[in-house]
């Protein structure tokens, strides 16, 4: 199970990184969100065979993911961070990737997510 860590309290316009340990096995990795009394929301995907990025309209220019191959983690770098970013956020892994890599219903495995809270 990958747990994500980082996050904490940032005001608006403030910069925060999520990070997620991989386990070492190739996969693809995906980024969602929940905030308080919502749905879990898609933020951004990886696609491990490719190296493809994909990001949420509401994310896209803000937030990034880069991957650290010596340390074998994928890190979500929040940047521009409003208050409507506040959640609680979560790595999910992929063995095999989905064309529909947005859906939470596709991913079997939720680690312990990280609290993100945007506020001033």
């Amino acid at each position: 199970q990958l747990q994500a860590s980082g996050g904490g309290t940032v005001q608006p316009g403030g910069s925060l990184s999520v990070s997620c340990a991989l386990s070492g096995r190739s996969y693809s990795l995906a980024w969602f969100r929940q905030a308080p009394g919502k749905d879990r929301e898609f933020v951004a995907a990886w696609r491990s065979p490719t190296n493809t990025y994909y990001y949420a309209d509401s994310v896209k220019g803000r937030f990034t993911i880069s991957r650290d191959k010596s340390k074998n983690t994928l890190t979500l770098q929040m940047n521009s961070l409003k208050p409507e970013d506040t959640a609680v956020y979560y790595c999910a892994p992929r063995l095999i990737w989905s064309v529909a890599y947005y859906n939470p219903g596709q991913y079997n495995h939720w680690g312990q997510g990280t609290l993100v809270t945007v506020s001033s």
